[in-house]
């Protein structure tokens, strides 16, 4: 890559800064605030001779930086410093390279691996909490996905199958890790803020998990739980707000060159309903309240089933498009919002992208399912919940209706 070597080594002595500060602040003995720039900034200069002399400049760089690393070590050894962390030495490696890779490879990259690096060596307490909280259960749930989505994902054919050649095995199971993982981001947020971290944030975290799921562990809890009907129903106000952010992030990854076009009257909704959300919160807050547990979304059960699910909106859709128009369409979407917006979302947002689906034909469809997605909350709480909970969510959610159908009315073609 050409590029200045100036604007290079200004870069790399940023990121080494950026990582020396934090190794100062947890008082690594190795390397600190001043080494970590001149490591980086080693890294660069090695790179940067090695454009004129050869590649082996960088491997003698690394292996003289690795040989640095070994002396001081055996010197803190003789010392009776005695650490058997090898987090900063490895920090330090990766560093230089780095460094070398703002010469010789993409500048973005080694800008976006440096920023990582400093985060994943602050999140130290909050992850080693997080493993802690994990039970056996849930660490069991998601070594397994990971195992079958490491294994199988590389493996599946990546090509259509079925009627209309619509079911791709492996892009069916890819939106299957987009899902779960967004899931596992709530998750793992819940494990590490505990289980009494105010409504707000529960029903943050439940929006991004699955707020229909929410509704139902909400709905269930006995009357004298402490998450009491003015709570639960502001918990399942709020996530039934992030539903609307959930749709514009699966958006944005899937379909991200149609997103300002596609995800236009969802934002529209998502702020209409935030304000509904606030305006409930504002007016009675119960910050003390505590959420149920949600259950892992890495079990590999409720994965499969979701594949399922998905492969079964991708055909009824493509069916839907192919013979019944987009009355159809709307109508496939609005079966799928009984079990909730993901599969639609996804099928709608790659159909976009492959030009199979008009962007206002999709965005309604998605915003059809939101919508049915609401009432069937509302039957939710209506029958495995308390009649005050019903009441509590039964104008915030009808504004909501009436705001989706005036999205759906006055938003131009």
């Amino acid at each position: 890559m050409d590029g200045n070597p100036f604007i290079e080594l200004a870069i790399s002595l940023g990121i080494g800064l950026l990582v020396g500060l934090q190794r100062e602040w947890t008082e690594s003995s190795v390397a600190g605030i001043r080494t970590f720039p001149l490591i980086a900034a080693f890294g660069t200069m090695s790179a940067l001779i090695a454009t004129g002399h050869g590649g082996w400049i960088i491997a003698a760089g690394l292996v003289a930086l690795a040989g640095l690393l070994v002396l001081a070590n055996l010197a803190r050894l003789r010392a009776g410093d005695i650490d058997p962390g090898l987090t900063t030495e490895v920090a330090a490696l990766l560093l230089y390279g780095v460094g070398a890779y703002l010469v010789v490879g993409q500048m973005t990259v080694a800008v976006a691996l440096g920023g990582t690096i400093a985060v994943l060596l602050h999140l130290k307490k909050p992850m080693h909490e997080f493993v802690a909280a994990v039970g056996e259960v849930d660490m069991k749930a998601i070594m397994q996905f990971a195992l079958v989505t490491l294994v199988v994902l590389p493996i599946l054919p990546n090509r259509g199958y079925g009627p209309f050649e619509a079911l791709n095995p492996f892009k069916i199971w890819l939106m299957v890790v987009l899902i779960v993982g967004l899931g596992l981001c709530g998750y793992v947020l819940y494990t590490l803020c505990g289980k009494r971290t105010g409504v707000l944030l529960h029903g943050l975290i439940g929006g991004l998990i699955s707020s229909t799921a929410t509704a139902v562990n909400t709905a269930q809890q006995p009357d004298h739980h402490p998450l009491n009907a003015r709570a639960g129903a502001q918990v399942i106000v709020i996530s039934s707000a992030t539903m609307f952010l959930r749709m514009l992030i699966i958006i944005g990854i899937v379909a991200v060159g149609s997103f300002y076009t596609l995800a236009g009257p969802l934002t529209v909704m998502f702020l209409a309903t935030s304000v509904i959300a606030a305006v409930g919160f504002l007016s009675q807050q119960s910050l003390g309240k505590s959420l149920p547990p949600p259950s892992n979304p890495a079990q590999l059960r409720s994965a499969l089933a979701f594949g399922l699910l998905y492969a079964v909106v991708i055909l009824a859709v493509t069916a839907a498009k192919q013979y019944l128009g987009v009355a159809g369409l709307y109508l496939v979407a609005g079966i799928s919002g009984l079990e909730g917006v993901d599969p639609f979302t996804l099928t709608a947002s790659q159909m976009v992208v492959a030009h199979q689906l008009d962007v206002s034909v999709a965005w309604r469809g998605m915003l059809v399912a939101a919508l049915v997605n609401q009432l069937v909350k509302a039957g939710i709480v209506g029958t495995l919940g308390s009649r005050q909970l019903l009441a509590r969510i039964a104008v915030p959610f009808a504004v909501m209706l009436l705001a989706g159908i005036a999205v759906l009315w006055f938003w131009p073609r």
